[in-house]
């Protein structure tokens, strides 16, 4: 049994990735002379994440064997006593995390293969995708403060990257900095609570900062009576807020649709958007020693986890059902974290990272068969068309709902169970908006699911949706003629979509096999990981639970086992408003279509409310937005124009001018003008001077 980890082959898992990004990103470009090609930038990339994801695996099963490792790798300075280093924590927690995220990005770089084949910026693509596994691991590995910010903002900085990959369309431009500009709001919260950790704890490490978690509870904010712990933690959060987009910080994920589908299975489903969720799980000594915290974070998760999920039913774009439903996801793992149930918020946060990305590359997979058309109201019937994609979309759409035996099934139920256990202030809405989303989740889920592979084929028809619905920011086919692979289309008005007479066919290997690699995980894991990570040993001394929550010992007391669980399921209220979830959107879009169109017509206002997203964006513009330029042109028009180029830069210029006029008044150029001026100013030097001499 392994006392302590290697920490050289550590330090291969993050820099593996990055070898391969810098392989494809510099040598495989047009701006370093494309050195080398397609195969052997696909090679490097490839070879570096499945190195990462082999030595995380040993990892994992030597932590399980009692191995851990928290020790510093690199001294970067000391200053006034702080240390500023790079160091691995690696217990339980983050080696699974190393785990997830190496397994998810492998599939997404052999999906990418197929996906992007056709693309002019292959290369750079998988330059961004290695980069962000590197980024993404240096954040889950750390075990500072330090380390972790740098991580959060690579994460960030790469996404930016991808999000707006296809630079050439404006609306990419304008999702990438949207989601860049919501972060920072984010990240100005995270630091505030770094730096209130180092200033009072005196260190940036997890550990020596726990150390002293009870000496900083019992201090206060100065100036106020806000517990300092309680600040602390919130601004934390904030972080992940924005991150991990929890209402209001969530705007910038569905426009990040406009990435790449490879970009939005790895930056929706197992990474980025997981990274706050990981960061509470990991700061759980804090945490619980502030019940303000929690309540205030299982009420933005409850929030989110219902709210936006009501948006997903109008969705007609493939993709933005699926990020959605990552927002609704999202919010369940939030309202786990406000129970105090960090490991069942970790557990969802595993299990959803396999058949969420299954969902997406499903989806991207789905889009190449429909020639890069995204609305499902122009699909229908592809099941027999394109059967692997077809089941493995089931199965992860099953997942997704808490279907018995389900990996979803067992962290989603577990969710519901800890809040109905937990009696911290807004518990009772977070119990209704979690039972409330199961039937939204199975409602939006499942509408999707019939429209794209059931029903009447749609496809090879002139487009009939070509209306304002037909055209979001994630549209297949912008107004400026690009398709969803970035192709320049210089015909506007070009047919997207099967031709008429065009059927679908099945994507290549390269993009359903990790279809079922996927889909494997997402039935499975839940059943094996549901006894050891939420029961038993595996979480001990990596997540604390304080005496005073007690969600987790009774969620203890009720588990017999996986099989049990899932017996019992069959009377509890979850899994009937799930069925209720499928039969209805069953019954809406396959047998009585009229029933949607009834609700439209009846319910105009609500539609509207939710077709403008609650109308966050247009308040965001206007108020945030609009009032940067307000605040922007009052500064520029009094604080520059009229301050400092009219008062002190052409005030001062006109000031010397005026004095200079005066002054060539009395240059007139005659010797007697000047000799009685020198006179004039003898006499007063003796006027003034007289009264000394007489003393």
């Amino acid at each position: 049994m392994a006392v302590t980890l290697n920490p050289n082959l550590l330090l291969v898992v993050p820099l593996a990735p990055l070898a391969g990004a810098a392989v494809a990103g510099l040598l495989g470009t047009k701006f370093f002379g494309n050195v080398v090609g397609r195969k052997t930038a696909t090679a490097a990339t490839i070879l570096g994440v499945l190195v990462a994801f082999i030595i995380s695996a040993m990892t994992l099963n030597d932590v399980l064997n009692g191995a851990t490792f928290n020790d510093t790798i690199y001294n970067w300075m000391t200053v006034a006593g702080m240390k500023m280093e790079v160091g691995f924590q690696i217990d339980s927690l983050s080696a699974m995390m190393m785990c997830v995220v190496t397994f998810v990005s492998l599939m997404v770089h052999i999906y990418t293969i197929g996906y992007m084949a056709e693309d002019e910026g292959y290369n750079r693509f998988f330059s961004y995708i290695s980069l962000f596994t590197f980024s993404m691991l240096m954040l889950v590995m750390s075990n500072n403060f330090l380390q972790l910010f740098f991580g959060w903002e690579a994460v960030g900085l790469v996404s930016y990257l991808l999000i707006g990959f296809w630079y050439t369309r404006p609306t990419a431009i304008f999702a990438n900095m949207k989601a860049f500009l919501v972060n920072r709001v984010g990240d100005f919260g995270f630091i505030l609570g770094i730096g209130l950790l180092l200033a009072y704890a005196g260190s940036m490490n997890y550990q020596e900062v726990f150390a002293k978690r009870e000496a900083l509870a019992a201090l206060t904010l100065p100036g106020t009576d806000w517990m300092l712990l309680t600040v602390a933690c919130i601004c934390l959060f904030i972080g992940a807020m924005g991150k991990s987009a929890q209402f209001p910080l969530h705007v910038w994920l569905p426009d990040s649709m406009e990435g790449p589908t490879p970009i939005s299975a790895l930056i929706h489903a197992a990474t980025m958007v997981t990274a706050g969720i990981f960061m509470v799980s990991r700061m759980s000594p804090l945490f619980e020693l502030s019940d303000t915290a929690l309540s205030f974070i299982i009420v933005i998760g409850s929030i989110t986890a219902l709210f936006m999920g009501f948006l997903g039913i109008i969705q007609n774009d493939i993709k933005r059902v699926v990020a959605y439903s990552t927002l609704s996801q999202l919010g369940y793992m939030t309202v786990a974290l406000g129970c105090s149930a960090y490991s069942v918020a970790v557990f969802h946060l595993m299990t959803h990272a396999f058949f969420k990305a299954l969902l997406f590359l499903g989806a991207g997979s789905v889009i190449i068969g429909m020639h890069h058309d995204q609305d499902i109201r122009n699909m229908g019937g592809l099941r027999k068309y394109m059967p692997i994609t077809w089941i493995t979309s089931l199965l992860g759409s099953l997942a997704l709902i808490g279907t018995p035996f389900f990996s979803g099934f067992y962290s989603k139920d577990s969710i519901i169970e800890a809040v109905a256990e937990t009696h911290i202030a807004g518990a009772g809405f977070a119990h209704f908006a979690v039972l409330a989303g199961v039937f939204v989740t199975a409602f939006y889920s499942f509408r999707m699911y019939f429209l794209v592979f059931h029903g009447k084929e749609r496809f090879g028809q002139a487009h009939a949706h070509d209306d304002h619905h037909h055209a979001p920011a994630a549209a297949a086919h912008d107004d400026h003629g690009h398709d969803d692979h970035g192709h320049d289309d210089h015909d506007d008005h070009a047919h997207h979509g099967l031709a008429p007479g065009q059927k679908p066919h099945e994507s290549p290997f390269v993009v359903w096999f990790p279809l079922v690699a996927l889909a494997i995980p997402s039935v499975i894991i839940g059943a094996l990981a549901i006894g050891p990570m939420l029961f038993g040993d595996f979480f001990k001394g990596v997540i604390f639970v304080g005496e005073n929550h007690h969600a987790m010992e009774e969620l203890a007391h009720e588990f017999h086992g996986p099989v049990a669980m899932a017996i019992h399921s069959l009377t509890s209220l979850p899994l009937w408003l799930a069925i209720a979830g499928v039969a209805a959107s069953y019954y809406c879009y396959m047998i009585n279509p009229r029933v949607p169109a009834w609700f439209y017509e009846k319910f105009k206002a609500l539609h509207t409310l939710l077709d403008n997203k609650y109308y966050m964006d247009k308040f965001n513009e206007t108020v945030f937005a609009g009032g940067a330029r307000l605040l922007g042109n009052g500064l520029w028009n009094v604080g520059d124009k009229t301050l400092i180029d009219g008062l002190l830069v052409n005030g001062s210029a006109k000031l010397v001018g005026w004095f200079s006029t005066l002054t060539r008044l009395a240059q007139t150029g005659y010797i007697y003008h000047y000799a009685f001026v020198m006179i004039l100013g003898i006499l007063g030097f003796l006027v003034y001077f007289l009264p000394f001499w007489h003393a």
